[in-house]
């Protein structure tokens, strides 16, 4: 997210002595990523944030693959995924490729026995059902339904719920995720036509500063392994940062729809981008207002992406049967559209209440066991007229 943030205490100037009240030296740690290139954030430690006691083990979070080429459409029953008390259990990858993995999660705990960073991914969050706090070592971001958190790859985090019935839809990216470009100046800033601006954006607001030295396990992702360590000190041990790279938090809520005469194509939903996929963002919002125009998407090819849509409330008006909580997945390769009677359904129609988010991917998604678990076999001859 290209635009700067100071919370907290820090010098002056960077790389020049900040001492604590007794006189010792805080740690300053320069957190950033793609080599010195990217966005970097400075931050400063009680403790040095490289005293690692303990690597107690590793274990395998590699999805298990059920279909690497395939041109079928498929429906998953998201809901279907049972709930598991620990967040990282919960995890369960459906589709994925070699940029990105999409997840559904059903966490019932909050994360209080361990502190998690993903070195291979950025992450981003969706919160289908749920509320609490996203703790990180940068600062405090409460959430709530419908809020997408961006969380930077290498950021430790936790996350506390306020109860037990949570429902996330991650997508997990291996290439960094950003605002799209064509919403920004060349300075960085949200253009006016944008659909969201810095206003929408919610930075961490508060920062814990643990003084504490023991044992604290940190469970660490690289490469589909998690490495279990114990750090000598907590993790949230910074009293000060300023920079760009830090976790925020933007509400579907607060995208505003760009709308027409006739109907738009998929990327005036765009939300975010990546050199791999996009994320849009499908929102209450008003129809097209050609005396002719048919709101119902028009029929289109596939050709160089997969689309993956993620049902999150409202009537979708191009799809029939579907819930809260769906996946459809429309293949690179073939033409996709409105179900049969939806196209005519919808002339006349002035408004739509419809909810989703949908990524797009460059590269083919192979489809896994424990998506095939939750899976509509049928859904792809959903498009033939009943006397077929």
């Amino acid at each position: 997210m290209p635009f700067y943030h100071k919370l907290g205490k820090i010098p002056p100037k960077r790389h020049t002595v900040f001492r604590k009240p007794n006189g010792e030296l805080y740690s300053e740690q320069l957190f950033g990523t793609i080599g010195f290139d990217g966005m970097s954030t400075n931050s400063y430690h009680v403790h040095r944030p490289t005293m690692v006691k303990e690597i107690k083990g590793q274990y395998s979070v590699k999805p298990e693959i059920a279909l690497e080429n395939h041109i079928k459409s498929y429906r998953f029953k998201g809901f279907q995924v049972k709930p598991k008390a620990d967040y990282l259990e919960s995890r369960t990858v459906v589709l994925t490729n070699s940029d990105v993995n999409i997840i559904l999660a059903a966490p019932q705990e909050s994360m209080t026995d361990y502190f998690y960073k993903n070195s291979d991914a950025d992450e981003l969050i969706f919160i289908h059902k749920g509320s609490g706090t996203l703790r990180t070592h940068l600062g405090n971001i409460d959430f709530k339904y419908g809020d997408y958190l961006l969380i930077p790859r290498g950021i430790i985090y936790q996350l506390r719920f306020e109860d037990k019935d949570n429902r996330l839809f991650i997508t997990e990216s291996r290439r960094p995720i950003y605002t799209p470009k064509r919403y920004r100046n060349w300075f960085g800033q949200l253009l006016e036509h944008s659909p969201y601006c810095e206003r929408d954006i919610r930075r961490p607001d508060s920062l814990e500063t643990h003084d504490e030295l023991g044992d604290f396990l940190m469970k660490i992702k690289k490469q589909d392994e998690i490495f279990d360590m114990v750090y000598a000190s907590h993790p949230f041990d910074v009293v000060g940062y300023d920079g760009y790279n830090f976790p925020y938090a933007l509400s579907i809520h607060d995208f505003e729809p760009i709308t027409g005469r006739i109907h738009q194509p998929p990327p005036v939903h765009q939300t975010f981008e990546t050199d791999a996929f996009v994320v849009c963002s499908f929102v209450p919002r008003l129809y097209d207002y050609h005396p002719d125009s048919i709101p119902a998407p028009y029929n289109h090819s596939n050709i160089d992406s997969d689309e993956v849509l993620y049902y999150v409330d409202g009537d979708f008006m191009s799809r029939n049967d579907v819930d809260a909580g769906h996946i459809s997945l429309h293949p690179a390769g073939i033409p996709h559209g409105p179900h049969p009677g939806a196209a005519e359904r919808s002339i006349g129609k002035t408004k739509t209440e419809e909810l989703a988010v949908m990524v797009d991917t460059f590269k083919p998604l192979k489809v896994t066991k424990a998506a095939l678990e939750i899976a509509d076999e049928d859904y792809h001859k959903s498009w033939l007229d009943s006397n077929h």
